[in-house]
């Protein structure tokens, strides 16, 4: 086993060599550490959830998934460290941040928990709209479930038992993976993966509008010196350019092919855009779906304890009841 692990670790920290630069313009208003300070004179008990450490997993730091022009893109990975050489499901996440800030360490607490758990994780990075506008973004997270796929034999997962995961912002991006994987809606045009797809079988949205059109996204637009975090992700806001507030929107694509689906909802009803309509679709197809609301909670609940205690139970039990 140990043979094995350096084998392992020497394939996958190579392609890191030479890769040490990597700048890009960068957005850093979106931190957990301030966003605790926020809400904690809401909420004075709350605390900011700690990485795990625990030798149940095996930790695969800033993993390479696409190399551009001028940016390197990343990923962490988590590993399972019973049964070596067992194929697992896997969760691919997506952090949050209002499409432009945020980090993939946002999410590697429940990543690791989640690999405590038996599966297979991995937060991703993509560009944000300081740095390319859409459809970048879309594009480089269906580049990373295709490295995931073309990979699954180093990393030990799956294949036909995906789940993608996202976040507030995060979570919008995971809905369009989920309702375009079948198509080649935003596919990377210079794709290194084209022979696999980035068809998903589960969806887990924490708290992400899935319909961009619905006044509490399209309508903030009021102030052209403030623009919404939707008129930055686009480069125009909903009246300059609806059209790309409507492709953008993953209800759009909701169908016979949208894998079964969990929604984790705050108490903040403006981040529920669109969820209603897409269960409405998932019930003509008879697709299995869950939803549940923590009551009395932040938008960001899943970064704070008590929070993240149910979100991490709510996501368990449904990739349990989907995957096994």
């Amino acid at each position: 086993m140990k043979n094995q692990l350096v084998i392992l670790l020497t394939v996958l920290l190579f392609p890191l060599a030479g890769f040490s630069q990597n700048e890009f313009p960068r957005d850093t208003s979106y931190a957990v550490w301030s966003d605790w300070q926020k809400i904690k004179k809401d909420y004075p008990e709350v605390i900011p959830v700690a990485e795990f450490k625990s030798d149940q997993f095996l930790t695969l730091p800033n993993q390479v998934y696409r190399v551009r022009d001028n940016r390197i893109l990343r990923m962490d990975v988590f590993i399972p460290n019973c049964d070596p050489g067992k194929k697992r499901p896997l969760v691919m996440m997506i952090h949050g941040g209002g499409w432009r800030s945020g980090d993939k360490s946002h999410l590697v607490p429940l990543a690791q928990k989640l690999a405590m758990e038996g599966y297979v994780t991995a937060s991703v990075e993509q560009r944000l709209s300081m740095e390319a506008l859409y459809p970048a973004a879309p594009q480089d997270l269906k580049e990373a479930i295709r490295y995931l796929k073309h990979n699954c034999d180093v990393y030990g997962i799956d294949t036909t038992r995906i789940a993608v995961l996202g976040a507030s912002s995060g979570a919008t991006m995971a809905s369009l993976m989920a309702t375009t994987g079948t198509i080649d809606k935003f596919d990377d045009p210079e794709s290194v993966y084209p022979h696999h797809t980035a068809e998903v079988q589960a969806l887990i949205n924490v708290d992400g509008v899935v319909d961009f059109t619905d006044p509490n996204e399209s309508a903030k637009d009021t102030n052209p010196d403030k623009p919404s975090a939707g008129a930055l992700f686009f480069g125009c806001t909903y009246k300059e350019c609806p059209e790309k507030w409507v492709e953008a929107s993953p209800i759009q694509y909701a169908g016979k092919d949208t894998p079964p689906t969990l929604y984790v909802n705050s108490a903040q009803p403006r981040f529920h855009a669109g969820r209603d309509e897409l269960f409405k679709v998932l019930d003509q197809y008879g697709i299995y779906h869950e939803q549940h609301t923590i009551d009395n909670s932040p938008h960001t609940f899943w970064l704070f304890h008590p929070w993240f205690e149910d979100t991490h139970s709510f996501i368990l039990n449904f990739l349990n009841h989907v995957f096994q």
